[in-house]
């Protein structure tokens, strides 16, 4: 299996630096011991004007069927001809992807302690793959790689050249271009991406793939257009990792949404209002309602579900009776987002001690959130499928069971105030429903009856006679009984 990559670059900023960061000198051929065999790293060619890494797999068939993997694709465990004679050796699939995050696992972070500046500087790339399986021809490489910014060549082989009419194989050689990406992106996309294509792994495929696959394709593969199938492919069509990882990649997509476009919706006046004083936003008279009916509930230690990039852990911790406080998201980028916000690197060890980021899906129990008096799901249960929402429910009212839990979202009725919102349209694209009054009440004595909780009903914002307040919130209690059992 054969991969390069090659870089331009100028006196300034020498193509060179590409040795910097895949930490392999370009003065050097190096070789690194796999499970499957020996993996050599060297450079071709290594000016200031250009140079290129070229990455060779060398495979043991021999240790390749002692893993139990070795078979071709489809053959049976007793043909011992295939399981010796097949492709593996030579064309790019999950064997020369793993080589990959091995060989450049320091690059495929993007760290580069020598040239920090240039792990996230874009680059002039290209990769070149000379035979690539491709489950799906030249077509489906197109439809994977040009969505992220590549420009494609891709030609696929023919089964013999001296005999065309035999037809094209299933092989095609790749060429991939980018005036502007960072080495580390165009790592992860290799990763992911060359298995997706060869369908298959020369590996079992555990639980543990999925964040493999989350923390490869952060940054692009919640967005990617063709993101079922590259889940299913890399997961070896296990249907349940599946679903696991498409709906964290949605919360991840979910979480990453602008908040500035919900609020200003959330927040629209008219634009010729001749109002002098600017209202309240109602994201304001929300976190307000919010912490009023912590500080009600004696609420000491609160869970904030879905928190997002931190403006209700924030707003919490200027209030002293608020001892300790959790935020919880399944993004990643979210929670580096509310770290800066919050300024957990520079804040006191008082302050500090009081608050913590856990990254965590609500659609999943989760034992670290046991033991909390209050737990806060602001707009959160809206951006869900409604297949889902039992899931959520379980994880919060089930197991992690705290004392109280406040439940905000959308009141689909007051939409018609929004003089910024077009008829028959959510507040947000990302909203999967907004309930009347009667719905969200409908579905909170549900959950309270099915879990011990006692729940009352509370109006945020301008509470109109006619269609009700533009965010509904409930406020759930356990009952004594289930408080004493507790």
């Amino acid at each position: 299996m054969f991969l390069t990559i090659s870089t331009t670059g100028t006196p300034e900023r020498p193509a060179t630096d590409l040795g910097y960061l895949l930490h392999k000198h370009p003065d050097k051929a190096q070789a690194f011991s796999t499970s499957y065999g020996k993996a050599h790293v060297l450079y071709p060619e290594a000016s200031p004007e250009r140079c290129m890494a070229a990455l060779l797999l060398e495979v043991d068939a021999v240790a390749l069927v002692r893993r139990g993997k070795g078979k071709g694709r489809g053959g049976a465990p007793d043909a011992a001809l295939a399981q010796y004679v097949n492709d593996r050796p030579y064309a790019a699939s999950s064997l020369l992807a793993v080589a990959l995050s091995g060989v450049f696992s320091s690059a495929m972070r993007g760290v580069c302690t020598a040239r920090p500046e240039r792990a996230a500087e874009p680059l002039p790339l290209r990769i070149e793959v000379p035979a690539l399986p491709a489950r799906g021809g030249p077509e489906l490489v197109r439809r994977l790689f040009e969505p992220l910014g590549w420009t494609v060549t891709v030609d696929q082989i023919a089964l013999d050249e001296q005999f065309p009419e035999w037809g094209a194989s299933r092989y095609v050689r790749l060429l991939l271009e980018s005036d502007g990406r960072t080495l580390a992106e165009a790592l992860r996309h290799l990763y992911v991406l060359l298995p997706v294509l060869d369908d298959a792994k020369h590996y079992w495929v555990a639980p543990d793939e999925v964040d493999k696959l989350l923390r490869a394709g952060e940054g692009w593969l919640a967005d990617h257009p063709e993101q079922k199938l590259i889940t299913t492919r890399y997961l070896s069509r296990r249907w349940s990792l599946a679903r696991a990882a498409m709906e964290r990649l949605e919360l991840v997509r979910l979480a990453e949404t602008d908040d500035s476009e919900v609020e200003d919706i959330d927040n629209a006046v008219e634009a010729d209002s001749e109002e002098e004083e600017k209202p309240t936003p109602l994201a304001v008279q929300r976190r307000e309602a919010i912490l009023a009916a912590l500080r009600a509930a004696g609420a000491a230690r609160v869970l904030d579900l879905g928190c997002g990039q931190g403006q209700l852990v924030q707003a919490l911790l200027k209030d002293v009776s608020f001892t300790e406080i959790v935020g919880v998201d399944v993004s990643m980028r979210a929670l580096t987002i509310a770290s800066r916000r919050l300024k957990l690197d520079r804040m006191g060890e008082r302050q500090a001690s009081r608050v913590k980021l856990l990254q965590g899906s609500l659609a999943y129990t989760d034992k670290r959130l046991k033991g909390y008096d209050a737990a806060v799901l602001s707009e959160v249960i809206e951006h869900l499928d409604l297949p889902r929402l039992p899931a959520l429910e379980y994880a919060v009212f089930g197991a992690a069971r705290p004392r109280t839990v406040l439940v905000t979202t959308p009141n689909v009725e007051y939409n018609v105030r929004w003089e910024s919102l077009p008829a028959g349209h959510v507040r947000h694209g990302d909203h999967r429903f907004e309930w009347t009054r009667a719905e969200f009440r409908a579905w909170a004595d549900a959950v309270a009856g099915r879990h011990g909780y006692g729940v009352e009903f509370v109006p945020v914002g301008p509470d109109d006679p006619e269609v009700g307040p533009p965010t509904q919130m409930a406020v759930f209690t356990r009952t004594e009984k289930e408080a004493k059992a507790a």
